[in-house]
């Protein structure tokens, strides 16, 4: 019997293409709008500079995952092979702009130097940061599959549900909720086409319904509103232009990075790393997170090639002058639930590519409502959080709900950061720091504690409750002290700005007082473990489930 041939396109992959494609271009927009906006940081220079390497990026490493998909295919003659979607990271991205980028550029004008050139210098930063998030993701690659076998599925797709639900679903559906008439039209279409998988008319894509019919509506709204003829309790929320998208148009800028002036700039973006490093690594436990997901669907990927081109990735990016790195993205069970073969890989990896070296992605932002898009991650987040259920055995259960505690704490976070982060607020001179009242400040550094390394905390949190359930009690146990040396630098739980790593001698006195008592916490809690997994065998009691670790 002939074997059957491996379409790597089919008309799912439309689907999948607009999810990952519009997701990836938010994030480019995002990097240029809050530079602009909270740094003032000259946005020529964001768009002509720093976009195109961060582009070419994703480039890379989509191709690299066609490629991959294509020859788990031909190994295994299965012709429903997903390909991992790649794109950039959003918590990096947002961490490189308010706690590398952004301060790095007020620090270089601090000293000086004009805006352009302190904008220049900036740039550099970025590249180093970047550059050595790449050669650590490189080294970590080759310790990945053996995460992944250590930890039971619980923790690592808890952790994916963590971000998945609270994070991917929460936050699009507050945009959603901004332009309702428009919104939840756009996401009935999805929910409908995608989750219920009922064929719109003429057998039109799920994703590309929504930008139709949700674009049709919004700009007939923007034209009754404009006409005079719509009520204005009816008006749409007023959207300001970022950026000036003809400003990114043929940029040329970027190529000034062969020339290797950034190298000048590693000394002092070496002091950034105890924020750079924890990005890296949450991306590396992301990325073994989303091989678990992609196995628990039938596409089994090797872990450490997949955290290879991650790495990979984000090195092209930097040495193309790109400022954000790349990870494996969550979504892979969503996008094959959209019917996405590989063909959506290579789509997006030309398209985004060509976006930031053309520089035309600008225009997309400006065209295309966002209301319509967010529906798209509303689903990824509804199907990823739903697969992690299923592929998860029942009884652990419990401890894919406790992984996501952390997420929400790390939402809460978003907000407070994101009020203190107005512009307004620093021309104020308003921050947390300036804040007196010692309740609120301690409710504030618990909930930074809680989020910071959240990805860590529900993978590590899971994983114990899990082995828990399973009566291995020792084996939880070692997991929360694994807790307390994480906590110790940093990795887990840190209590500063920003979220760095650090050593203990290093804090002053109130935030060493947090650490040391959260290390303390795990490794109590440690002690009582072992001492009552002792007495199970004294009692010749055992473990009741083999766990899958």
């Amino acid at each position: 019997m002939t074997a059957k041939k491996y379409e790597w396109a089919t008309a799912g992959d439309v689907n999948a293409f607009f999810g990952l494609m519009l997701d990836n271009v938010a994030n480019l927009l995002l990097i240029v709008s809050l530079l602009a906006g909270v740094f003032a940081f000259p946005t020529d220079v964001a768009l002509r500079n720093m976009i195109p390497g961060t582009a070419i990026g994703v480039l890379v490493g989509d191709l690299l995952f066609f490629w991959l998909a294509l020859r788990l295919a031909r190994q295994t003659g299965r012709t429903t092979i997903t390909a991992m979607p790649l794109g950039l990271d959003t918590p990096s991205a947002l961490g490189m702009v308010f706690f590398v980028l952004g301060p790095a550029f007020l620090a270089a004008k601090g000293r000086g130097m004009t805006e352009h050139d302190a904008a220049i210098h900036t740039w550099h930063i970025g590249i180093c940061s970047i550059f050595i998030s790449g050669l650590f993701k490189v080294v970590c690659a080759f310790g990945s599959n053996w995460i992944r076998r250590a930890f039971p599925r619980a923790g690592l797709l808890g952790s994916l549900a963590a971000i998945a639900l609270v994070l991917i679903s929460f936050l699009p559906l507050l945009e959603i909720l901004h332009s309702p008439i428009v919104g939840f039209v756009s996401l009935a279409v999805v929910l409908t086409a995608l989750v219920a998988r009922i064929e719109l008319p003429y057998k039109l894509p799920g994703a590309v319904g929504s930008l139709l019919i949700g674009g049709a509506m919004y700009y007939a709204l923007k034209w009754a509103e404009s006409s005079g003829i719509l009520p204005a309790s009816l008006a749409l929320p007023k959207e300001p232009l970022p950026i000036d998208p003809r400003q990114g148009l043929f940029p040329t800028e970027w190529l000034a990075v062969f020339t290797f002036q950034w190298l000048g700039a590693l000394q002092e973006a070496i002091h950034y790393l105890p924020i750079v490093i924890p990005f890296a690594l949450a991306t590396v436990v992301g990325g073994i997170d989303c091989t678990e997901s992609a196995s628990a669907v039938g596409d089994e990927f090797d872990t450490g090639q997949v955290i290879g081109v991650e790495a990979l990735a984000t090195l092209v990016a930097a040495l193309c002058g790109g400022v954000v790195q790349t990870t494996p993205y969550i979504g892979h069970p969503a996008y094959k639930a959209m019917g996405g073969r590989a063909a959506y890989v290579l789509a997006t990896a030309l398209f985004i590519g060509s976006a930031g070296v053309l520089g035309y992605f600008g225009y997309l932002y400006v065209i295309i409502p966002k209301v319509t898009v967010y529906p798209i991650l509303v689903f990824i987040g509804l199907e990823i959080s739903a697969q992690s259920f299923h592929a998860t055995p029942q009884r652990h259960y419990p401890a894919v709900v406790l992984a996501c505690v952390p997420a929400l704490a790390q939402l809460g976070l978003i907000y407070i950061d994101k009020v203190f982060g107005d512009p307004i607020m620093f021309e104020k001179g308003v921050s947390i720091a300036v804040l007196k009242g010692e309740a609120l400040l301690a409710e504030l550094t618990t909930l930074r504690m809680l989020a910071s390394g959240f990805i860590v905390t529900s993978l590590l949190w899971a994983s114990a409750l899990a082995a828990i359930i399973d009566r291995r009690l020792w084996r939880a146990a070692s997991l929360f002290l694994l807790c307390s040396v994480l906590t110790m630098f940093g990795i887990m739980h840190s209590p500063l700005a920003g979220s760095p790593m650090f050593v203990p001698w290093q804090l002053d006195e109130v935030t060493h007082h947090h650490v040391i008592t959260y290390l303390v916490g795990y490794i109590a809690v440690a002690v009582v473990l072992y001492a009552w997994g002792y007495l199970l065998r004294i009692q010749g009691i055992a473990p009741t489930h083999q766990s899958e670790a």
